[in-house]
């Protein structure tokens, strides 16, 4: 299986002769793109908690349009490559929002479930104090991801406001509402996925499928029932349900406890008009994809559909709207918490979500047009607008 880091740096590399033709000094484009596919820095620690040792990683990719943005995940499958990929995933998917923010990603290698809450709080800001002199409002600002939340950045937070000597809340989002977390922020991924689903189905009767019930997954399934769409198949980790007439989202409520009737592979292969992805990457491959019967693909995961995956699609005439527009809104209200923390001001959720739906509509509409003009795919499309935008930064700045 080709691994998310060879995926993202196939589809940069699709893009470069699509740009070339908007670059006339070609030496400078060529460098330039060169380094777009190379991260500015990795950085590799071993943290020590109780005589364990755990290996910890930054990749901070590029920062030509602002400071480094990205998460940091808990989990045994962390690795430098996945870091760097999704970094560089987060400079496109900022690039796309037209926030002012590089991509970043960390996470340390362990199993959060055999770590105790005071060890788990213990490595957090151990891990924050660690890798400090990364971190600042306009230098990086760490956020929550996988097996990480609001909780976590509240110890993160602290231990990195120690360690410097002030108060310093902009440095870190995703935080508890308390310590100046935006409204609106747990909602905001599934939210934005729901409000590019709107500008491209014009009917509410479109039948949707949703594999992964986690936080993207619930959001996106709460809002586009919400506005009336038909969710007709939800799965989690343990399998998935199916009504062909549609569920209320008060029966989704108990999924875990909910007996399943079909396995996630199987989900992947409902005659639906819209099939979305917001679990896990690579969940469409090579091998499957000629199955696949939905009429469009919604990515909210990072990276489910594959390179080889995405040309099958292709050509069977399958829309896929990408994850570095569908899945931004996540970032795009971390900017938002961001811009409040930097002014000392407080937005209401109302005016999160209007100004979350702003910047959906008007990526989407810039894809969108992008598509029409270069004839491509969505897909390539957003790749365009992503890199041209990194690419004019680092010109901009004199990059040679």
């Amino acid at each position: 299986m080709t691994s998310l880091y060879q995926s993202v740096i196939g589809q940069i590399a699709a893009i470069k002769p699509l740009l070339a033709a908007d670059f006339p000094d070609k030496k400078v484009f060529n460098k330039a793109f060169a380094k777009i596919l190379i991260p500015d820095r990795v950085v590799k620690k071993v943290l020590t908690l109780s005589g364990k040792k755990f290996i910890a990683f930054r990749s901070q990719h590029n920062n030509a349009r602002g400071p480094y943005k990205g998460g940091v995940r808990f989990h045994p499958e962390v690795s430098e490559d996945e870091v760097k990929a999704l970094s560089i995933l987060m400079s496109l998917k900022t690039a796309v929002a037209g926030i002012p923010y590089g991509g970043a990603k960390g996470g340390i290698k362990f199993d959060p479930g055999k770590l105790s809450l005071s060890e788990l709080e213990k490595l957090s800001k151990t891990y924050a104090k660690t890798f400090s002199s990364l971190f600042g409002p306009w230098l990086d600002v760490p956020a929550p991801d996988v097996n990480t939340n609001d909780q976590t950045m509240a110890w993160m937070l602290d231990a990195y406001e120690r360690k410097i000597g002030h108060l310093s809340p902009a440095t870190f989002t995703g935080k508890p509402i308390a310590l100046g977390g935006s409204l609106g922020r747990a909602e905001a991924t599934g939210l934005g996925g729901v409000y590019v689903l709107e500008k491209y189905c014009k009917s509410k009767k479109a039948s949707i499928a949703v594999q992964g019930f986690g936080n993207v997954g619930y959001w996106f399934t709460y809002f586009a029932i919400a506005e009336g769409f038909k969710v007709v198949a939800v799965s989690d980790s343990t399998g998935g349900i199916y009504n062909p007439t549609g569920f209320k989202m008060a029966d989704l409520l108990d999924l875990k406890n909910r007996k399943k009737t079909l396995s996630n592979a199987e989900l992947l292969h409902l005659p639906v008009d819209i099939l979305v992805p917001a679990a896990l990457e690579n969940v469409i491959n090579k091998d499957n994809a000629d199955k696949i019967k939905a009429k469009t693909v919604l990515e909210m995961a990072n990276g489910p559909v594959t390179n080889e995956a995405a040309e099958i699609l292709d050509k069977k005439g399958i829309d896929i709207l990408p994850d570095i527009l569908c899945n931004s809104g996540g970032v795009t209200v971390s900017y938002f918490e961001w811009a409040q923390n930097l002014q000392g001001y407080s937005w209401t959720k109302e005016e999160v979500f209007k100004k979350l739906k702003e910047i959906m509509v008007k990526s989407y509409a810039e894809i969108e047009a992008i598509k029409k003009v270069k004839q491509v795919s969505y897909k390539k499309a957003a790749g365009i607008l992503a890199v041209k935008k990194i690419l004019d930064a680092m010109i901009l700045r004199g990059f040679n």
